[in-house]
């Protein structure tokens, strides 16, 4: 089979790269211009007016989902590991039905902007709306790190740009899409990149398959007489079953507690669009996923673990290099573009959560107690994500160089154990109180930080050590039951007479949507 070239263009400024770029970049930007004549009040900056229809959010979901780890990270994961790398793929993918089947309906009838709607309807807003900000911030904050410091390294290499400008440039785009069109043109953002990031995946993976007869049987089967029949097996990657376990838990429940993910449910206009946007959502990102699998083992037979980690040692350049093998530095040009478009989109949709939370959450609904004009609350969101992406820009510079792939592992922990807890409780249990809710939260956010940081992934990989206080690399396993016992153990023992009167009209609107 072909080899890599032995000189690669990554790493060299790439004229299509940029072409690609500036005409993505314009786009948008003409896609926010647009957005910013229709963004005029608190809803249409938050939810697009509610007017996003289900094939329009579907793809959208899939923009704001398919982020450089599931394009970069899992190609890289399954080319330098084999079938261990797979494991990203199918638990990302399999937390969809969850959405679908637990989540979609009940958010979309029950909330307005935010989660926290949803777990402070029937409870005292305030600590209830403390305690769902500190893991939304949380959450957001981690996955914001990791995209930027993505974002960096990927424009460096394939731009020629410095990290600080490229770190820079993407911030002041991202902070662009959000402040000035909101969710209208975040929502077109990532239709546009989702577009983009699926028709660079089909042809990659077509270019592949034509290597071997359009059978991917005959790939694998390449791969397993190249490296051996273990890659084709697990447990290089995840050797130890409670990690496998415990990852899978992460992935699967951590995506029915992304605060960027269930945001999009308020963007369209009833409970059935709601469902039907996860259905073609999961379509598109079950399609997608089944192509890492070919872009995975296609660069690791044509192009090599060895030439892949040369080039980056966490192997996050597999899919650029196999492209520049199948189609040249012009389409290494395209689908750096690509995956810088994944970046910005993802990044986009995480800001505008996180400024969800400071704005809709803590000042409106605690400062004000509900009680802030609508001029009032669309400056103030505004503000929000100004500010939170200056501390984007900040963080991803101060974290240059460093190994980040821990932080969306964490995010995921915790939106496993700290909001997917306290959305299920507060839709399905009478019995929920608001001392429930704030323990099954903070305890959820803070014990997952605690133990992340007590592991294997912080102590032995980040700081040397020759062993971990905590064996499990990501902590959802203990983390996420522990934060349902708190939750029901302590309204059990404080039991809030209001909050259980409540529920019979949680439940009606819930089921039959807002009243009349």
């Amino acid at each position: 089979m072909t080899q890599a070239p032995q000189a690669t263009a990554i790493g060299q400024p790439n004229a299509v790269a940029m072409l690609f770029f500036f005409a993505f970049i314009a786009v948008t930007l003409g896609i926010t211009w647009w957005a910013a004549r229709r963004t005029r009040t608190t809803e249409q900056f938050y939810a697009a007016g509610r007017t996003v229809s289900a094939g329009q959010n579907g793809l959208a979901l899939a923009g704001d989902y398919m982020s450089a780890a599931s394009f970069l990270g899992i190609a890289g994961l399954v080319s330098t590991t084999g079938f261990d790398g797979l494991i990203y793929s199918t638990g990302w993918l399999v937390g969809w039905p969850v959405v679908l089947f637990l989540i979609a309906e009940p958010l979309r009838n029950l909330g307005r902007y935010t989660f926290s709607d949803v777990v402070a309807m029937r409870l005292r807003q305030t600590p209830v709306r403390l305690a769902a900000a500190l893991g939304t911030l949380a959450t957001v904050t981690l996955y914001l790190i990791a995209q930027m410091v993505g974002a960096g390294g990927l424009i460096r290499l394939m731009f020629g740009f410095s990290y600080e400008l490229a770190i820079v440039l993407v911030g002041m785009v991202m902070i662009g899409y959000v402040l000035f069109g909101g969710m209208i043109a975040t929502t077109w953002v990532q239709i546009v990149k989702a577009l983009l990031l699926m028709t660079g995946a089909l042809i990659l993976a077509l270019l592949v398959l034509l290597r071997f007869g359009m059978n991917p049987a005959a790939l694998f089967a390449e791969a397993a007489r190249q490296y051996g029949e273990g890659v084709l097996v697990p447990g290089k990657l995840v050797s130890n079953p409670l990690d496998a376990i415990s990852l899978g838990m992460a992935l699967m429940f951590g995506t029915a507690g992304l605060p960027h993910i269930l945001m999009r449910f308020y963007t369209v206009p009833d409970s059935r669009a709601a469902r039907a946007s996860v259905f073609i959502a999961t379509g598109v990102i079950g399609l997608f996923y089944l192509l890492t699998f070919v872009l995975g083992f296609g660069a690791m037979v044509l192009v090599g673990p060895e030439a892949i980690r040369a080039v980056d040692p966490g192997g996050n350049m597999a899919a650029p290099l196999l492209a520049e093998l199948l189609g040249g530095t012009p389409f290494l040009g395209f689908i750096a573009a690509v995956a810088f478009a994944t970046i910005l989109a993802v990044v986009a949709g995480l800001t505008l959560s996180g400024a969800a939370a400071l704005s809709h959450d803590l000042w409106v609904s605690v400062v004000r107690g509900g009680h802030a004009e609508a001029r009032e609350q669309l400056l103030v969101a505004r503000l929000a994500t100004l500010a939170l992406g200056v501390v984007a820009v900040t963080l991803g510079i101060t974290f240059e160089g460093q190994n980040v792939a821990f932080m969306v592992s964490l995010a995921f922990a915790i939106a496993a154990s700290a909001n997917f807890p306290a959305l299920i409780l507060a839709i399905f249990w009478r019995g929920y109180t608001t001392a429930g809710a704030v323990t099954s939260m903070a305890a959820g956010t803070l014990l997952t930080l605690l133990l992340i940081y007590l592991s294997p992934t912080i102590q032995v990989d980040i700081l040397g050590r020759d062993a971990a206080w905590f064996p499990l690399k990501n902590p959802a396993l203990i983390t996420m039951p522990l934060s349902f016992v708190a939750g029901i153990v302590v309204s059990l023992l404080a039991p809030e007479r209001s909050a259980a009167e409540a529920y019979a009209a949680v439940e009606r609107r819930m089921h039959l949507g807002e009243e009349r």
